[in-house]
């Protein structure tokens, strides 16, 4: 038996077979092999239309299938992870009605701005464990005010997810993680939330119906498994964003875990049980995969602008044929703090957990006599680093305990400078996993035909490959750090 996973990203389209019984990856793929494109009518937008993640989920599938040589009648579940945020309409034909609006789009932010106005900052908080935001509630109201005709023929609002979902079974569902990711939920009354509907005056009726993110949401219908060579009748029984989902992959799932990405962007996400936001809206609180009335299990998700593409920028300038390993071996022979160096890495747009402040990247300290190209790599490390150490302290103030953080093996974390630093400042041990959200995604959705007895079991088959532990001594990391948090609070005051 086998279990199918899908990750929709906004650059390419990811497919795995799990093997049930062994629980073991079997193949990944992905379609395109170049990255998908968006469309950018102007400055902050970004689409990309849904049916081109539709052919090539099927293009994906149809590979996945040649490469491995398994029978599609042995696949037995599917799951989906998906880009968070995006916004997909449909009408009465389940037809896309205009481009999804994804996530990275910044049209709706002085709309969401005005309803948490509104609605107020302390009742949006308490009910939606977020402010309005740019997110999907908003961009759904950004159409209403600005595409009023086709507003009016909208059937149901969808997440990227929802609507992969729908392409599969011919109904449109959605999660109440998903409600949440969104902030259409209300985590006091646990239903979609009618004061966000209120403030943007939508219909609940464009908000499809809900399920959990583990449960039997329908199956694959005869036309999709024409278009994808899978077979009718195939249980989809997983969908969740796809922070969420890399939580879950990671085996992040209960209170007090934490999972940690560094890529182009950095992510921490931790899980609590108490419904806890953070009074200046620094992170973002959305209901974690496993949610239930009787355990409200709530994600914390932080986000930092400027990591991996900060560091992908120092690789350039300091010369685009040196590896990443190179850039390593040169920030590993210069000492701790950078010889006086600092960098503050926020140069990728503003920073929610700064107040949503855009300071700009920023060197400091840099002597012309004394600082070469170790000491810029060294200082660009050490600075996304304490960003990541910034931000978990404020999901400390919330809470989490951040003993020990689970990470995927790639991206930052293959820097020991960087993990280091973050395992020495935090007290916490960082473990890294070799997995993919498309890999947690099939394995997630085999525990809803109970092919494993609970998503723990599920996720037993990832293996640790590499730990890092903080050093007893960490005097030269705190002094740098302090440093570092010194010249942000100049710069944020």
């Amino acid at each position: 038996m086998y279990a199918l996973g899908y990750d929709i990203g906004s650059s390419s389209i990811k497919a795995a077979l799990v093997d049930i019984d062994q629980n073991i990856e079997v193949l990944s793929v992905r379609s395109p092999q170049q990255e998908l494109s968006m469309i950018a009518h102007k400055p902050g937008w970004a689409e990309q239309d849904p049916d081109v993640w539709w052919e090539h989920l099927c293009k994906a599938t149809k590979d996945l299938l040649t490469r491995t040589g398994i029978a599609p009648d042995q696949i037995k579940s599917i799951g989906i992870s998906y880009q968070m945020h995006g916004l997909v309409i449909i009408d009465q034909n389940l037809k896309v009605l205009r481009p999804s609006i994804i996530w990275c789009d910044s049209r709706a932010v002085k709309i969401g701005e005005e309803a948490f106005r509104k609605i107020g900052s302390q009742e949006c908080l308490s009910r939606h464990m977020n402010s309005p935001g740019n997110f999907t509630a908003s961009k759904l109201a950004w159409i209403k005010a600005h595409e009023p005709e086709l507003y009016s023929q909208i059937y149901k609002a969808m997440l990227p997810g929802d609507y992969i979902a729908m392409k599969l079974t011919g109904q449109p569902k959605t999660t109440i993680s998903g409600l949440s990711e969104g902030i259409f939920w209300d985590f006091q009354d646990d239903q979609p939330s009618r004061s966000i509907l209120e403030a943007y005056d939508i219909s609940k009726a464009v908000i499809p119906e809900h399920c959990t993110s583990i449960s039997i949401q329908g199956h694959t219908t005869t036309e999709a498994a024409q278009q994808t060579g899978l077979v009718e009748n195939i249980p989809i029984g997983y969908r969740a964003g796809d922070q969420p989902n890399n939580a879950l992959s990671l085996g992040v799932l209960r209170p007090g875990q934490v999972a940690a990405t560094g890529g182009t962007s950095g992510v921490v996400y931790g899980v609590i049980e108490h419904k806890k936001y953070d009074p200046l809206s620094r992170v973002n609180n959305f209901a974690h995969v496993n949610y239930s009335e009787e355990h409200p299990y709530i994600g914390v998700l932080l986000c930092i602008n400027g990591t991996g593409i900060a560091y992908n920028h120092i690789r350039q300038i300091t010369g685009s044929s040196q590896s990443y390993q190179d850039l390593e071996m040169l920030a590993s022979q210069v000492d701790i703090g950078s010889d006086g160096l600092s960098f503050l890495p926020f140069g990728n747009g503003a920073e929610r957990m700064l107040g949503n402040q855009e300071l700009g990247a920023q060197y400091h300290g840099l002597s012309f006599n004394q600082h070469g190209q170790g000491h810029y790599v060294r200082a660009t490390l050490e600075g996304i680093a304490f960003s990541f150490v910034y931000g978990i302290n404020i999901m400390k103030d919330m809470g989490l305990a951040l003993d020990e953080i689970i990470a995927g093996n790639d991206n930052m974390f293959q820097s020991t400078v960087f993990a280091q630093m973050i395992s020495d400042l935090t007290g916490s041990t960082i473990r890294l996993v070799d997995t993919t959200g498309a890999v947690g995604a099939a394995r997630a959705s085999a525990v809803a035909i109970g092919a494993f007895s609970n998503i723990e079991s599920a996720m037993q088959g990832i293996e640790y490959v590499k730990y890092y532990t903080p050093n007893q001594d960490t005097k030269h990391q705190k002094l740098a750090y302090q440093k570092w948090l010194d010249i942000l609070q100049h710069q944020l005051n």
